[in-house]
Parts: C-alpha cells; sequence; structure tokens
C-alpha cells in the first residue's frame, strides 16, 4: 500500500460531488467483495466510469491493524475520485478508518445494505436501515472530524417493506450531512426478485441531496431506462460491469480490446491468479461457448490463459 499511497500524495484529489453538479448521470463502479479492487477500477475508468468504489472493508479492522490496511485498501494517482466503503456500527471508528484514508481518497461511504448474516449478526450492514438514529450519528461525526470539506461522506442502503421508514431514514442522513445516498431497489430479504424503481423515484422526490438508483442495471441502455423511471441522479452497477466492463461507454458485450486491456492492466498490478481469472470467466461469459468455457474455466496458471487467450482471440 505505501508505495501506491505515496504516490497519491502528489496527485490532485477531486470533489465527487462536481460529478452530480455536471448535469449529467453518473455512472458508478459498485463496491464488490474481491472485485472491485485497484486494477478493475483502472480497467472500467478506461471506459467511461465516473466514480468507483472499493470493496466493503471493516472498519475496526481497518483501524486496529496495519497488514489489513495494506491488504485491503490500494490505490495510485490515476484512481480517482475513489469511495472507500466501509462496515462500521460505532461513530468513532468510522471517524478513525476515514481519518487514515482521507489524503488518499475522495469520500467514504457506511454500508447500509450488505444482506449477508455474518454483517448483519455482527451489527453491520443491513441492520442498520433500522437504526436511523446510529447512521445519523457516524455521518454527523465524520462530517464533524475530518477537515476537508470536499471530502465526500455517503451510505448506500436498501429499502424497506414499509418505505416510509426508507425515507425517515435517508432525509435523517440527509439532516446529518450526507453527501448522497445509494438505494439498492430491494429489502434485505430479496435477492433476484425485481428491483423496486418506483421506490428509489419516491425516494428521489423526497430528498434535496443526489440520490443513486442500483439493481439490476446491465446494459447503458438500462442505465438510462433506470434514470428516466427514478431521475437518480447516478446509476450503481456491480454484476453488469462484471460481465461488461466496457458497459457503460455502450458496448452490448465485452469488446476484444477491453480483454486485452484487463491482461495488460492485471499482469502490471500483479493481480493474484484467481482473481485474474475470474475476471475473465466474466467477461467471456456471453462471448463464448459452452465448450470454449468448459476449457477456459479449468485453466490453472497465467501463462495457461494467456496461451489460450492468444491461440483462440488474437489477445
Amino acid at each position: 500500500m505505501t508505495g501506491d499511497i505515496r504516490e497519491t500524495k502528489e496527485c490532485q484529489l477531486k470533489d465527487p460531488m462536481d460529478l452530480f453538479h455536471s448535469g449529467q448521470v453518473v455512472k458508478i463502479c459498485a463496491p464488490m467483495v474481491r472485485y472491485s479492487k485497484l486494477a478493475f477500477r483502472t480497467l472500467v475508468r478506461k471506459y467511461n466510469c465516473d466514480l468507483c468504489y472499493t470493496p466493503m472493508i471493516v472498519a475496526a479492522d481497518f483501524v486496529r491493524s496495519a497488514k489489513a490496511r495494506d491488504s485491503e485498501f490500494t490505490t495510485n494517482k490515476g484512481d480517482h475520485p475513489l469511495i472507500v466503503q466501509f462496515a462500521a456500527k460505532e461513530a468513532q471508528v468510522l471517524c478513525d478508518a476515514a481519518r487514515i484514508v482521507c489524503p488518499f481518497a475522495d469520500g467514504i461511504d457506511l454500508n447500509c445494505g450488505c444482506p449477508q448474516r455474518w454483517a448483519i449478526s455482527e451489527g453491520y450492514g443491513a441492520c442498520l436501515i433500522n437504526k436511523p438514529e446510529v447512521v445519523k450519528d457516524m455521518v454527523r461525526h465524520v462530517r464533524s472530524q475530518i477537515d476537508n470539506p470536499k471530502f465526500s461522506v455517503s451510505i448506500k442502503i436498501r429499502i424497506h417493506e414499509d418505505l416510509k421508514r426508507t425515507v425517515d431514514l435517508c432525509q435523517k442522513a440527509e439532516a446529518a450531512g450526507v453527501s448522497w445516498i445509494t438505494v439498492h431497489g430491494r429489502s434485505v430479504e430479496e435477492r433476484h426478485q425485481p428491483v423496486h424503481y418506483d421506490a428509489i423515484k419516491i425516494i428521489k422526490q423526497s430528498m434535496s441531496i443526489p440520490i443513486v438508483a442500483n439493481g439490476d442495471v446491465k446494459t447503458l441502455k438500462d442505465a438510462e431506462n433506470v434514470h428516466h423511471l427514478t431521475g437518480a441522479d447516478g446509476i450503481m452497477v456491480a454484476r453488469g460491469l462484471l460481465a461488461n466492463p466496457a458497459m457503460f461507454a455502450g458496448y452490448e458485450e465485452t469488446p476484444f480490446q477491453c480483454i486485452q486491456d484487463w491482461v495488460d492492466i492485471a499482469l502490471e498490478h500483479g493481480t493474484p491468479f484467481t482473481c485474474f481469472h475470474h475476471h475473465l470467466m466474466y467477461m467471456m461469459e456471453r462471448i463464448t461457448s459452452k465448450q470454449e468455457k468448459k476449457v477456459f474455466n479449468v485453466l490453472s496458471s497465467t501463462s495457461a490463459v494467456l496461451d489460450y487467450l492468444n491461440d483462440h482471440y488474437g489477445v
């Protein structure tokens, strides 16, 4: 982390709010466990992604352990604007984590949407949507303890069955000084059910800060449709970008140039093989036959993958 971070000190941090004031819909790469790391962020930024999040980092571990900081957070001078997403349940711990990343990132995001059992049992993620006062307190603390007025503090939430509760949560967060709110339009229990875009629209109409819509966006056309349906100021994408990192540039499926770019970037960053290979499996899902997948998905070394790409696609 240190080499990368030292480099970042020379770069100009950005004000993410400038994106929301640009008059364009902000195109955002979601926080994804294992996947939205520096190499992948570098790739999607080449293809019109405006704003990137790190994977979710547990704030308490990050504050306590230098080892966690080194493995969880790497950046460089091209990696901006960048939002670091934290799982936290105590205001001071979140503030301490925010203070550590403040010189190297453009904002932090509090995860209030992760539905995984471990997160909820630890008091993190989606259980926070039922604790609006705690969320408000955390936002207010970070706002008061970070000196840089351009450093954003956002939250990412899921919705309640009773939408009034979600609107109440959002309004409390807004009053505490939150910069924007990302709304995944499903409840904690919902996984693959249709996204409630109508709920995102109601939240957007109830707020005066930017609202980002998240859930089931797979193409640039989808992003435009969701913007029209909800009025959201930004569109956040996870799986759609894994399948096609060039999605925001208007490509319907991953172009070969994007695969070539991923190979170059991943090798340059020393990306571990499993991560390097998994990204390629996602990117090539729509453009390879069943037979090809059988072969490609069981390759077990970087050199085998490179040979395969070269032989079959001239990459």
